[in-house]
């Protein structure tokens, strides 16, 4: 008789909560005793249970993102499991599309699963159908639970109980845990009322950020169960708005757009709330972010068309009270539908042709190639007061319009014409003996997005260093040191504060390629690279592929 084949069976076990894990006999041993149980019934038909054990202890089976899990699927990748079994289907997954798709990678491997307590096996289509039916009835029971819990904090919060959450700088939980209420931290409140005195009386932000960090006030300091602390830290603006703006303070509490009467005393009287909020209102229509010599949205007016001829208008739009200009192409403005037509940031045009037009002008100083016949006896002037101009058009922005003729957008091409009268008068020049190629040049031109925001590539490349990702790189490089040293991922996440799962998709960055790194350092990045695409796209193995997808020479 030929034997059986053998069959390395996995069991795995999962508990939503963390309460009872820390017994010496807890749920998950009793779902592994009952899956090891079932396992040996099957011996006589190649069963064999392996002895890794796999728990995920305190975790939702919203996701799949476990390390039990995960570590049990990169086995079955690398096809050392042949069944999977658990106490219960929702144990491995309560959502029906992750449910499809790990019964894909188990069919991939030849992997079958089985539950315990249900008998069924996926290794045949009514087992399957009858998974799929149960599982929809776990995920809706999920749901269900989830909008019923909704449903009752919302319903608590209207009689004005606290449901917990962070705590509110000034309250503290009441010393009865079955009382829903807040009360005063009388040290913590004087602080807060001097939050709320000086935003009332310097009416900005960053003025109550400074005054608040030279005072020593500083967020709650808060300890977790676990005995992680947080906070206890100077203010950041956003702090700070979120605090001047929190119901809480005048003895309501919030509950997503709505508030309602609270059990808890009120910090702040009604009168200095409400100046403080109609001061905050005032403050947030007031527009954002001008530059301090900011650039006239009219000044190209007149001097660019795209590549049909049509010329680019000026306009602008209004969003949350701040103003947005734009090149528009005309055919657009009149009514016009054209995919193909131009819609440019007003300020970033405007910048981009200045930089061309100064890089241009210092260019062909430096080259001699100002005029048609260049003079030796009088270079040395021409280029300084070439030089001169340069300045004059990179200090004064609305002296673009000036210098610019005219100017032709392309889809990867930028032609402009340069004023030869206003040239030869800063020159004292004749206009005959100015170089029709100082009058007349282009250059690339290009459109990148990156993320909502639309960047004009333009001219030559400045290195323009990408803060963001030079910190996220240095990050993952102390992450990684850690990691070589012994540290874990959890110790790691718990000091810096952030996740497991934030950590890990970032260290891999400490291993891209040395120019690619060198390159972010510098600022010679693609200015469409971004954080978000490093960790998300697939990234090859290979330094010299890197290089080439990155734009890195």
């Amino acid at each position: 008789m030929t034997p059986k084949p053998i069959i390395r069976c996995a069991i795995y076990t999962r508990k939503s909560s963390d309460e009872g894990l820390d017994q010496s006999f807890n749920s998950l041993d009793a779902q592994h005793e009952a899956c090891a149980a079932y396992i040996a019934s099957q011996r006589h038909e190649g069963w064999k249970l392996v002895p890794d054990r796999f728990d995920d202890g305190g975790l939702s089976g919203g996701n799949l993102d476990r390390p039990a899990l995960q570590r049990l699927l990169a086995e079955i990748d690398a096809g050392r499991i042949g069944m999977v079994v658990v106490y219960k289907i929702d144990r491995l997954t309560r959502s029906l599309a992750d449910f499809g798709r790990l019964v894909e990678r188990l069919d991939a491997k030849g992997c079958s699963f089985v539950s315990v307590t249900q008998a069924f096996n996926t290794a045949t289509s009514m087992g399957r159908l009858t998974l799929n039916v149960l599982l929809s009835f776990a995920q809706f029971e999920r749901e269900v639970t989830a909008e019923r819990i909704r449903d009752k904090i919302a319903a608590s919060k209207k009689k004005g109980l606290w449901m917990g959450g962070t705590l509110p700088l000034g309250y503290d939980s009441h010393p009865d845990s079955q009382r829903r209420e807040l009360v005063v931290n009388p040290i913590e409140a004087e602080a807060v009322v001097d939050l709320f005195t000086l935003y009332d009386r310097l009416g900005n932000l960053r003025l109550v950020e400074l005054e608040a960090t030279r005072r020593g006030l500083l967020s709650k300091a808060l300890a977790s169960p676990s005995g992680r602390r947080t906070g206890g830290f100077p203010f950041t603006r956003g702090q700070l708005h979120y605090l001047l703006t929190n119901p809480v303070y005048i003895g309501r509490i919030r509950h997503k757009d709505q508030s309602y009467p609270g059990l808890h005393p009120a910090i702040i009287d009604a009168a200095l709330w409400d100046r403080v909020q109609a001061k905050l209102i005032a403050a947030s229509a007031r527009p954002r972010g001008r530059s301090a010599t900011p650039i006239e949205p009219r000044v190209l007016m007149g001097k660019l068309r795209d590549e049909t001829g049509d010329h680019l208008t000026p306009t602008h739009t209004k969003r949350r009270g701040r103003r947005f200009a734009y090149y528009v192409s005309n055919r657009l403005i009149t009514g016009g539908t054209d995919p193909a037509g131009w819609r440019l940031p007003a300020e970033a045009l405007e910048a981009s042709i200045r930089q061309i037009i100064v890089a241009h002008l210092r260019k062909s100083a430096a080259g001699h190639s100002l005029l048609t016949q260049p003079e030796a006896s009088g270079a040395v002037d021409l280029g300084r007061r070439a030089d001169a101009l340069a300045d004059r058009v990179e200090s004064e922005p609305a002296f673009v319009g000036s210098i610019l003729s005219s100017g032709t957008l392309a889809p990867d091409k930028l032609q402009l014409v340069l004023d030869p009268g206003v040239i030869a008068a800063d020159l004292k020049v004749p206009v005959t003996a100015l170089s029709d190629r100082l009058l007349r040049f282009s250059c690339p031109f290009a459109l990148r997005r990156r993320g909502v925001e639309t960047r004009i590539i333009a001219g030559e490349m400045i290195p323009a260093p990408d803060e963001v990702l030079q910190r996220i790189l240095a990050e993952a490089h102390l992450w990684a040191c850690a990691l070589r040293n012994g540290r874990s991922l959890t110790a790691i996440a718990r000091e810096v504060g952030h996740s497991e799962p934030y950590i890990r998709t970032r260290i891999p960055l400490a291993f891209l390629a040395p120019k690619v790194q060198a390159a972010i350092l510098d600022g010679r990045q693609l200015p469409d690279i971004s954080v978000a695409q490093l960790i998300r796209d697939c990234i090859p193995m290979d330094w010299a592929a890197q290089a080439r997808l990155f734009g890195i020479a």
